[in-house]
């Protein structure tokens, strides 16, 4: 029997809680690792790869345990962005346009730039790595899906973190031709 089997619902959203955020030191962790080592620019190389790997991980994880369909478009992607990991520990929201074609995602509070600033130290400059990480992310999802920038540190005005929109490419259907 685990310590988990016994406990109930506050204590396992506590222990949820508490994974996601030793799972974000473990990133930081292993990126200021990598920066001592290689140097920044290398660090971000590095850090955008295994972000890729990561990102398409997570999409396919939650895809499989909520029975989030291939190719469901924005819908699932919302729902999908809501069940990251980031979910936890970032205050996030999203906001969709009038005709909801497109798909608006906001990080309201970011532990990573937080941190940051808590300590002195400059934005971290994530717009590169964030590119690889929500593409990667929307397109695991729905290969349609695009993503867009709208504003990541240290672009973005003081106290915002990063924003992204999400549309579906509209495919364009062949005319039908004579049949034979």
């Amino acid at each position: 029997m685990s310590a988990f089997d016994a406990m109930g619902r506050e204590e396992l959203l506590r222990v949820v809680e508490m994974f996601a955020k030793n799972w974000l030191a473990h990133d930081g962790c292993w990126f200021l690792a990598a920066e001592e080592r290689f140097g920044l620019g290398t660090a971000i190389e590095l850090d955008a790869r295994s972000w890729e790997r990561f990102a398409a991980a997570e999409a396919r994880r939650i895809m499989t345990v909520f029975q989030i369909p291939a190719g469901g478009g924005l819908e699932a992607l919302e729902k999908a962005l809501r069940l990251r990991m980031y979910a936890v520990v970032n205050a996030q929201r999203t906001e969709w346009s009038e005709d909801r074609r497109r798909l608006r995602f906001f990080m309201d509070e970011c532990r990573v730039q937080q941190t940051r600033e808590r300590k002195g130290l400059a934005a971290f400059p994530c717009k590169g790595v964030g590119v690889v990480e929500f593409e990667t992310f929307a397109r695991t999802i729905d290969a349609r899906i695009q993503t867009t920038c709208l504003r990541c540190p240290p672009e973005s005005a003081p106290g915002e973190y990063c924003g992204w929109e999400f549309t579906v490419e509209e495919r364009e259907t062949e005319p039908a031709g004579d049949a034979l």
